[in-house]
Formats: structure tokens, sequence, C-alpha cells
């Protein structure tokens, strides 16, 4: 049976740069030299100086308020940014505003600039090897939850449902339903473990064996393993090139 496992989208690849402002000089206190014992030593320190702290600060905020403005619109993953086609005419949006947020800091700045550089690739539904690594990672994130589970640790739990949650918007709307359920579940025990195991003083084992991890396992194999031929992927829209590569200093193309 032919199924959907990702959305077209686009994979974002977003840069920004702060020069200027700050001088870094080192001063050696210990010559690199051989030890006794055959190995060797070196020591020394780093001396910084910015000149001018206050725009310095502001550089550095207008960097960090620019890189949100693209991260926000868009899904973390190992790989990079990931987009899905419904929200480009956002993510358009959102690089145009990081550019304006850099350009009405730089207009002002005498020490420092800020610039934003966007690499964007097109993944296409039917891009087998975007499916077999977005799979890949959903299915890790789902194994290290249930790692997590079986080894009573809720922050191990948490880490891995707030990466899959970042992740899930690029899954079909059915698979993405069904990771949305098995995060929930996770983040439930998760909350258990706290109250039962932490607080209250239960056995830990107990308490694991007695949580269902029924949609953990749901979601697992809802994301398709797509390491033979064995599964297939339903085309959402036209064939064409799986990755179309448009560089965008400073973001002023288009997508």
């Amino acid at each position: 049976m032919k199924t959907s496992t990702i959305k077209p989208g686009v994979l974002v690849s977003l840069k920004t740069t702060l020069s200027g402002g700050v001088n870094y000089k080192r001063v050696d206190l210990d010559p690199d030299h051989a030890t006794d014992t055959g190995g060797r030593f070196a020591r020394w320190e780093t001396v910084r100086e910015i000149t001018d702290a206050n725009e310095y600060e502001q550089a550095t905020a207008a960097r960090s308020l620019a890189r949100g403005a693209v991260v926000k619109v868009c899904h973390a993953s190992s790989f990079g940014l990931l987009c899905p086609s419904e929200r480009e005419p956002q993510l358009i949006e959102a690089i145009a505003n990081a550019n304006r947020i850099a350009d009405v800091f730089n207009v002002s700045a005498n020490q420092t600039r800020v610039d934003v550089y966007v690499l964007v690739g097109r993944v296409a539904s039917d891009d087998v090897e975007a499916v077999k690594a977005i799979s890949s990672e959903v299915r890790d994130l789902i194994d290290a939850m249930q790692q997590g589970i079986k080894q009573a640790d809720p922050e191990v739990i948490r880490e891995a449902a707030n990466k899959a949650r970042m992740i899930a918007g690029m899954l079909s709307d059915e698979v993405s339903g069904k990771v949305a359920e098995a995060i929930n579940e996770a983040r439930k025990t998760a909350r258990a473990i706290v109250k039962r195991v932490e607080k209250a003083g239960e056995d830990a084992a107990s308490v694991v064996a007695s949580c269902n991890m029924e949609k953990l396992d749901a979601a697992r194999f809802a994301v398709l393993d797509l390491d033979g031929d064995g599964a297939a992927v339903e085309s959402v829209a036209p064939a064409s090139r799986a990755i179309d590569l448009d560089f965008t200093q400073s973001a002023k193309g288009n997508l």
C-alpha cells in the first residue's frame, strides 16, 4: 500500500553573523613544550576587548531577533530547519523581516554589523532519501522516549518529546497525528513518574510496568522504514527535481 509519510516543503539553512566591535588577543603564559611523560603542554589566556559595550549588546539582540524570526516559522531537525509548503508565504515574510531587523540595526551602528544568509533546498514528498532521513529521526526520538520511560527518566522523555513535536509538522497529517498521540502519552508518563516515583516514593519498576506505550509503538510503526524497496511514497505534488537549491544571500531572492 502506498502512503505519504512527509509533507512537501523546503529545507532551510540559516546563518547569521555579527562582525566587528570586539577584539581578541592571545597571550602565551607557558609556551608549548614536551613533558616528561611524553606528552605536550601549553598554557595561554585570551583577552577580549569590546569597543562599545552598548552597541555590541544591541547587535547581539538584533542578531538573535533576526534568527528567531525565521526559526519560529520552521520545524527544527538535526538536518536543519524544515518548512512545509503551506507555510512558505510565512517563511518568505520571515526572511524579509529578518533582513529588515539587520538593516535597521546596521544603519545606526558604527562598530558592528549583523548579516543574515539563507540557503533553501526544496524537498518533495516523493523524495525517498528525505523520507528516510526524516522518518529515521522521528523513529530515533520515539525510541528515546521509550528508553526514557524504561529508565524512569522524565527529563529524557521530555527532551525527546520536545524534539519530536518540532519535527512532526513535516509529517503527513495521518502520521503526525499518531506522533502527536505518542508525544502526549510520553508526557503523561513523565508526569506520572515525577508524581509517583520522585514525590511519592513508589518503586520505579512497578510504575514503568504500569505505563501504556501502545501509542508510542503505533507511532513508530506509522513512520515507515524505507531502507529497502518494500515501501513507497505517494507524491502529493507533481514530480520534479527532489532537491532544488536556491542560495539567497541576505535572503533578497525568492524561494
